[in-house]
């Protein structure tokens, strides 16, 4: 099963999505891995990206969640997957028999105020992702319908168990 911790940068992804292995004794990956150094260099300099500019992102990272599926490799995945279009282009394209009825691929959206988000950004440090795209982000973000909703102004203790809770794992 692979668990996508989705929502804006800022929103948490990363700290929870590794709380969130660490605890399920899962692997964890951050799709911000995947991304390209010409994309980095944009992001760095505050332009957004575009589809175009992330589809070779999303190409790349549907791969990894179609081997892990593959390979029944437990996966929790910091994904920002802002548009539907980016989550379906996600989803694996056939069915793959694993050894749970259960989805394969699982979507936790970290949902947060812009203030909120922003304050965490502008204290950020080392990250390329600049606290001048957020309103790009936010802009571009598409709310899941299909995903566990979850309020990121908790701590990321609660946020954990809260996930673990509501997705009966």
């Amino acid at each position: 099963m692979v668990i996508v911790v989705m929502g804006v940068s800022g929103s948490g992804k990363t700290t929870i999505g590794r709380l969130l292995a660490e605890s399920l004794q899962w692997q964890f990956s951050d799709a911000d891995d995947f991304h390209s150094a010409t994309n980095i260099e944009k992001m760095q300099q505050g332009i957004p990206l575009t589809d175009a500019d992330r589809f070779p992102w999303l190409q790349a990272i549907r791969v990894a969640i179609e081997a892990w599926l593959s390979q029944e490799v437990n996966v929790v995945l910091a994904c920002s997957a802002l548009k539907s279009e980016y989550r379906q282009w996600l989803q694996p394209s056939e069915p793959l028999q694993m050894s749970q009825q259960q989805s394969c691929v699982r979507w936790v959206y970290l949902q947060g105020s812009f203030e909120l988000i922003w304050q965490r950004l502008s204290q950020r440090q080392g990250h390329y992702m600049k606290a001048n795209l957020l309103q790009s982000q936010m802009e571009a973000l598409e709310e899941p319908e299909d995903a566990l909703r979850i309020d990121v102004f908790q701590s990321p203790e609660a946020i954990v168990q809260q996930i673990r809770s509501s997705l009966v794992l």
